[in-house]
């Protein structure tokens, strides 16, 4: 293996870490600050129904002019930002895992074991607890990357814009066509006629199926939501793995790249940081203001709200992503305070806190458990959130103070290596365990 210059090669401890053994803490920080935010992405989704999470029409509570304003400012302010830095992380973590690899010998192999059960996991999630899980696609996208992780880190940078850039305009250009087709002159011409009502069937059985998911959800048992999941939604898992090749893959080598050129362990100086990243939340919050307020024109139908999500909204978000690991990684320097030590913490137990979460939300929100599902309005979703951020905080730091690791991140170390790893600290295992 060629070494490039700023490559790290770390010594032979049992996980990923920086260039001196110890973990890298910014990745921590910021990684502790995502997991936060993708919760208040995904509040809506888990506690109304999935259709919900862009279309709030699909609201089984009352959702009123307030709400519409506050879809606007979640658009802006979380909506895809936080999976983004999420997936900046796991690029940067492919990279990780495999530099220390390299160094003792080992091969791709161990990072394909270790992302197979990331697929175990992922689909597991997603039959059995909440559909909405993103770590099966995950795990498929970094088996797709494993090739590219030899590439010079430039051009893993250079390509992963690239290809962002053309995936965000191809999104921009398949999901405007319902939009065009339904809800514009577009769509009037006879030779239209087949794929209106195509598309009116499509989304009228969505929100069938979101009425559907209130009544089963509030009243049903669990292995009636269980049965439904797998009889209705089986192969979602699959088909939206062609959708994470768009953004996530770039997304993730735009991680590895930065990684390796310094940006998230002091390569790159303060105050060039602070330019970047201000820079980035900058131009990518003003891009999106424009499609937040034509969405809401628009009144927030299904195909506007669709379009604005997933097409011509990512491009924007590009800037914003790397614009915020960019601030968050000058954030993370004053991390030692007690909110950033408790940041840190709950990033470094990332795993367990978004597989935690969505056990908690099915809890609270399931009708055999809590019973919640459909009654609490966007605001109170928001208060959930809020709640389940002390929650994470709270937990993280006095569990990792007593153990090496978060009990879902043991449980997949040991699932890697195929071997039971100590889970208690001995007084000698800080700061050496896994980024």
């Amino acid at each position: 293996m060629s070494v490039e210059p700023g490559d790290r090669v770390p010594p032979d401890q049992p996980g990923p870490v920086g260039a001196s053994g110890t973990r890298v803490a910014s990745l921590d920080f910021i990684r502790g600050v995502a997991v936060t935010g993708i919760l208040a992405a995904n509040i809506v989704a888990f506690g109304q129904p999935m259709t919900a999470y862009m279309y709030p029409d699909a609201f089984a509570s009352p959702h009123g002019e307030a709400d519409q304003w506050m879809w606007v400012a979640q658009f802006l302010l979380v909506d895809g930002k936080f999976r983004g830095l999420f997936s900046l992380l796991f690029g940067a973590g492919l990279y990780l895992f495999m530099e220390r690899a390299w160094a003792r010998g080992a091969t791709l192999r161990l990072q394909v074991r270790r992302l197979f059960w990331l697929a175990v996991f992922g689909l597991a999630h997603f039959y059995l607890i909440w559909r909405g899980d993103i770590l099966f696609g995950y795990a498929i996208t970094g088996l797709v990357a494993l090739p590219l992780l030899r590439w010079p880190a430039k051009r893993q940078l250079g390509v992963g814009v690239a290809g962002f850039i053309l995936g965000a305009i191809a999104l921009a250009a398949m999901m405007s066509v319902p939009y065009l087709t339904l809800e514009t002159s577009f769509g009037d011409r006879p030779v239209m006629a087949e794929q209106r009502e195509q598309m009116i069937a499509g989304r009228e059985d969505a929100l069938a199926d979101g009425e559907q998911e209130v009544v089963l959800v509030r009243e049903g048992a669990y292995g009636a939501i269980v049965a439904h999941g797998f009889a209705r939604h089986a192969a979602e898992p699959f088909s939206f793995v062609s959708l994470y090749l768009f953004e996530t893959l770039p997304l993730m080598l735009i991680g590895m790249g930065l990684y390796r050129l310094g940006l998230f362990d002091g390569g790159i100086n303060r105050a060039t940081l602070m330019r970047w990243g201000w820079a980035g939340v900058i131009i990518g919050t003003v891009l999106s203001v424009p499609v937040a307020l034509w969405a809401k024109a628009q009144d927030l139908s299904y195909y506007s709200t669709l379009a604005a999500f997933l097409g011509i909204g990512q491009l924007p978000r590009l800037f914003a992503i790397v614009g915020l690991a960019a601030l968050l990684t000058v954030a993370a320097t004053g991390s030692r305070n007690w909110l950033g030590q408790r940041i840190c913490a709950a990033g470094r137990a990332a795993f367990t806190n978004y597989l935690g979460t969505s056990i908690a939300m099915m809890l609270l929100f399931h009708g055999w458990a809590g019973g919640l599902f459909g009654y609490l309005t966007r605001a109170e979703l928001y208060v959930v959130t809020v709640i389940a951020w002390i929650v994470m905080l709270l937990w993280s730091k006095p569990w990792l103070d007593r153990y090496r690791f978060g009990p879902f991140e043991w449980l997949w170390r040991c699932l890697t290596y195929g071997r039971i790893f100590p889970l208690r600290r001995d007084g000698l295992a800080n700061e050496n365990d896994s980024q």
